[in-house]
């Protein structure tokens, strides 16, 4: 039997709740969406009267709260998470941080904090496995207020949490006066079409809030494509009934048994360089970024597409076509390519990510501008990488006209008729295999000369049997797909591919997830020209 209870039945019965367990914690967990791993959970307060059954939070946590009960209520549930992590270390289950719900009413408890870490110390839980949430809503006890519990809770080592944040109180205030670890999103933002006038607030949020180092967990997420919104932009980690409801804490158990776990990663890694002072009008990095290198800019790349950030005046003047700061802001770099241009410019970010280092580039691009009509010029790129979050890569980029030294040098060579580099670049092949699922997508050239199907399962297998590898090279490419899956960086070797034996130099390169966990391994095989011989 289920039955709305009265606010006085819920008020008489609430110490007897407590001291029974009526009033229980459930589990929701919070998972990375880009890997399937699970990196936390929210410990959510649930009432079952032994009579009348479920009650609805909406229901008992306002009448808590206005009767000053709710301070027990939330003491009580962080006990008891403080018991299922005390239960997770004493059976050796490998277990994620839960968060605890502090209300806004707490926090006009002096004692709240001292209280909760009392409690974890008499259970014995790290501090690791406990984090705090706190509603954006609190702010409005006074900001001085909240600013002081928060800097209780880190003075004992707790993450505090944004929750429920972008739903009221003058959230960018919030976002730039308080001191939090997490923000957790309120989806109700995408609600309607997904992309509107929300995504682009929830947007702007996620890469504001990336630059600030703080991680972002999208709350309430139910559908598919609101998760696959949330990575689009940035971010991974997502909670809501997609991947779990509440549920109880064996249930939980299980499935911390039965899943792969990682921890959140900064929401930002910082080269040498300091990226944020990049946005400080008064920064020395700001000053020569204006006025004492040659053409530069700041661009963000995430999931194949490039934004641009910032630009100063010589980056114009080096493209030359008279356009305006905004019309550079809003051009995509890749529309401005062809398909080889792009491959060489990703390449490029692809090395400045993985080493660290500059690296150079050129790359042929159209451009059109309402003065100049249209010109196609080359640009020399001195790319660093300068900050991560998550997926999503910043650099900083020098950038120097070279048309008119390559016209000069192009007329040269097609003078000379030295077609080397083209004809070798017609035999490069390109592949990526994905260590986890060993699924391989092959370029189109594969598909094209050597009737490789679009997606390769249980890959290297089929490309063996079909003779692709012989035989005789079949055990060792077994072994670099290993080596790859265990996290080796480089593989590379001259290895005769096809029934005809033809010598190709296969290459591999792997890339790592924001834990440096192996995701995708790179592969290429060049046709080894007159002079390339031997094993690398």
């Amino acid at each position: 039997m289920e039955k709305r209870m009265s606010e006085q039945e819920l008020l008489a019965s609430f110490d007897e709740a407590l001291n029974y367990g009526h009033i229980f914690a459930c589990y929701q967990p919070k998972i990375n969406h880009t890997t399937g791993r699970m990196i936390g959970a929210e410990a959510l307060m649930r009432w079952k009267h032994p009579v009348f059954g479920m009650q609805y939070p909406s229901d008992f946590i306002p009448l808590l709260e206005k009767n000053d009960l709710i301070y027990r209520a939330d003491l009580n549930i962080f006990e008891t998470a403080c018991k299922f992590q005390r239960r997770c270390l004493d059976e050796g289950i490998a277990s994620v941080p839960i968060s605890c719900n502090m209300s806004r009413y707490d926090i006009y408890h002096d004692d709240y904090v001292d209280n909760i870490e009392a409690i974890r110390a008499k259970y014995d839980v790290p501090v690791k496995l406990l984090h705090i949430e706190v509603t954006e809503s609190s702010a409005i006890g006074g900001m001085e207020l909240i600013t002081d519990v928060l800097n209780r809770l880190h003075s004992y080592g707790y993450k505090v949490e944004m929750d429920d944040f972008g739903s009221g109180y003058s959230s960018l205030n919030v976002l730039k006066d308080l001191e939090v670890d997490v923000i957790k999103l309120d989806m109700r933002f995408l609600s309607g079409d997904i992309g509107g006038r929300g995504g682009t607030i929830i947007s702007s949020i996620v890469q504001m809030a990336k630059w600030l180092n703080t991680p972002v967990i999208a709350e309430g997420v139910e559908k598919l494509q609101q998760a696959d919104y949330m990575r689009s932009i940035g971010c991974s980690y997502v909670q809501g009934y997609l991947y779990s409801k509440p549920i109880t804490d064996e249930e939980f158990l299980e499935m911390l048994r039965s899943s792969d776990l990682e921890t959140i990663a900064p929401a930002i890694q910082l080269d040498e360089m300091d990226a944020a002072k990049f946005w400080d009008p008064q920064s020395m990095e700001t000053l020569i970024f204006n006025n004492y290198v040659g053409g530069a800019a700041i661009f963000s790349f995430l999931d194949g597409k490039i934004e641009m950030l910032r630009v100063n005046k010589k980056y114009m003047s080096e493209i030359g076509m008279n356009m305006t700061e905004k019309e550079v802001l809003k051009c995509q770099p890749w529309d401005c390519m062809d398909e080889h241009n792009r491959q060489v410019y990703n390449d490029t970010l692809k090395r400045a990510a993985e080493t660290g280092e500059e690296v150079s580039c050129e790359t042929w691009r159209t451009f059109c501008s309402k003065t100049c009509g249209e010109d196609r010029i080359c640009i020399r790129s001195s790319i660093r990488l300068i900050g991560k979050a998550g997926q999503q890569y910043l650099f900083y980029v020098l950038v120097n006209n070279t048309t008119n030294e390559k016209k000069s040098y192009d007329a040269l060579y097609n003078s000379e008729r030295r077609f080397r580099f083209a004809s070798e670049h017609a035999n490069v092949y390109a592949w990526e295999v994905d260590l986890a699922t060993k699924q391989m997508r092959p370029c189109f050239r594969c598909m094209r000369d050597l009737n490789v199907p679009p997606v390769v399962y249980n890959y290297p297998e089929p490309v063996i049997e079909n003779g692709l590898f012989p035989p005789d090279y079949a055990d060792m490419y077994r072994d670099w797909m290993k080596q790859l899956e265990n996290g080796v960086e480089h593989l590379e070797a001259i290895i005769p591919l096809t029934v005809g034996r033809i010598p190709f130099h296969v290459r591999y390169t792997t890339e790592f997830d924001e834990n440096g966990k192996p995701l995708k391994a790179y592969g290429s095989a060049t046709l080894v020209v007159d002079g390339e011989d031997g094993d690398k």
